[in-house]
């Protein structure tokens, strides 16, 4: 057995992607950046598309930047997807789960099959953009008559290197068409959507190897990981024991627990969480909030990427002065977002925020509040304890969000590792070399010792927060 591997990490994300190269050993985890692109959606007419094409010449620069490495694996966002024909071409540029094409498909397929049948069948939180919904929107276009395979976005991918066809497990889970109960495509749902059953392919599992790179030196092998980039981000997470909440932040927050099995009640479904597949058979029981995504768009609106000054002037902010619902689907689209967060406190009769550092501060408490809340819920719908918030990914960089989720949540919130999701996608890839073994729990072992994490404690007696919570 090897004492160590050389393993690359492809982390697509919705702003950036980059490939990432971890040495792993016993008792060795480091990762280092070999490449960094951009990832801007382009708007053509009325439809907004991924470029996926330059998505991929930015995969292969980085792989080929990385050296030769012993396996690659890949993991991106969910529920968007490439369609492939008979002769194993894409058929168009793949829409952006952004785009508005579902409007009208979920309100009419929710009253078709029903919301309740949706929720038993595939544990999943009702989104506009899941793939079901988008997929509905396509069959309506000419071009889905010439479509053979539908790949999720990191499918796609190891198929472009590997010319293998499948649909890994975690990433099948987020698109409303697969089966939480009998753990396949939901057959019966896809063909009262109006779906070809062929369009699906065979699900893989975290630890596949799917095949090797054809056109990289060495023709090192792509492996699956929980390709749905939460799902290694969960991975990444270093919990010491099952009394954890997690949020993986980034241009979304992924809030929720790590159960053994799925909550399917009539509970769980109003209040919109979602059963989504994690490695090794976990569930991550979550709900979606909006994350970083408006702050974000507002700092695109002021043309600035001062993220550090923007933070340091919010912290002299009086706290909780303006908040608004980020849940509320108005934040959802990209534009005017500085304009929207001023209507929403209008509209909701809180003090309009006057300056860059005000709006900074009403998304980032507003943020918090939305952070306690999911939470709170899970914990009511689980009775799972919850001892301690894990924050996970970019979100873990921002002291001051952490600090005030904190105190929002009254628990203690530990902020690292930043790159939990590469950390997972390589730590799969080796338990499947061989070069480490063991569950979900020696896995973190190991990140525990060689991760850096910090630690925030609320502060206050939580009086503040919760007349916040009545205010919206």
């Amino acid at each position: 057995m090897s004492r160590q591997k050389i393993i690359a990490a492809v982390d697509l994300g919705a702003s950036s992607g980059r490939v990432m190269v971890g040495r792993v050993g016993a008792d060795r985890l480091e990762l280092s950046e070999a490449h960094r692109f951009a990832n801007e959606p382009v708007r053509v007419g009325d439809t907004l598309h991924w470029d996926v094409l330059g998505l991929y010449r930015g995969v292969l620069a980085g792989l080929r930047a990385a050296g030769p490495v012993d396996s690659i694996g890949i993991d991106s966002w969910a529920v968007d997807h490439g369609l492939i024909d008979d002769s194993g071409a894409l058929v168009g540029n793949p829409v952006h789960y952004r785009d508005a094409r579902t409007a009208t498909v979920l309100p009419e397929l929710t009253q078709r099959l029903g919301a309740e049948r949706l929720f038993r069948t595939t544990g999943l939180q009702q989104q506009p953009f899941n793939t079901l919904y988008q997929l509905v929107a396509a069959s309506r276009t000419p071009s889905f008559a010439v479509a053979r395979t539908m790949l999720l976005m990191p499918d796609l991918f190891a198929y472009w290197l590997t010319g293998e066809t499948g649909a890994e497990y975690t990433n099948a889970t987020t698109t409303q068409l697969f089966d939480c109960g009998y753990q396949d495509w939901a057959w019966d749902l896809i063909a009262d959507a109006g779906l070809p059953a062929s369009l699906f392919p065979p699900i893989r599992k975290p630890g596949d190897v799917i095949g090797p790179a054809r056109d990289l030196p060495g023709r090192p092998n792509v492996v699956a990981v929980g390709s749905h980039d939460t799902a290694s981000a969960v991975v990444g997470v270093p919990a010491r024991g099952g009394d954890f909440a997690y949020i993986s932040c980034g241009t979304w927050s992924l809030v929720g627990l790590e159960l053994d099995g799925p909550v399917l009640t009539a509970e769980a479904r109003r209040a919109n969480f979602t059963n989504e597949g994690g490695v090794d058979g976990t569930i991550r029981f979550l709900r979606n909030v909006m994350g970083l995504w408006p702050l974000q768009e507002c700092m695109r609106a002021w043309a600035t990427d001062d993220i550090v000054g923007l933070l340091r002037a919010a912290a002299q902010e009086p706290a909780l002065r303006s908040v608004v619902d980020l849940d509320d689907p108005v934040f959802l689209p990209p534009g005017d977002m500085p304009a929207r967060i001023a209507e929403a406190c209008r509209r909701a009769g809180e003090p309009v925020p006057d300056s860059h550092a005000a709006f900074t501060r009403c998304v980032l408490d507003s943020l918090a509040l939305a952070h306690h809340r999911a939470i709170d819920r899970a914990r009511h719908l689980t009775g799972a304890p919850v001892e301690v918030v894990h924050i996970v990914g970019g979100g873990a960089r921002n002291e001051l969000l952490c600090q005030l989720t904190a105190d929002a949540c009254g628990l203690p919130v530990l902020a690292g590792p930043v790159e939990a999701t590469a950390l997972g996608n390589v730590l799969v890839q080796a338990r499947a070399a061989g070069v480490i073994q063991g569950d979900l729990s020696h896995l973190r072992s190991l990140l525990r010792q060689t991760q850096a994490v910090t630690t925030y404690r609320p502060a206050g007696d939580g009086k503040a927060w919760r007349n916040a919570e009545e205010r919206l």
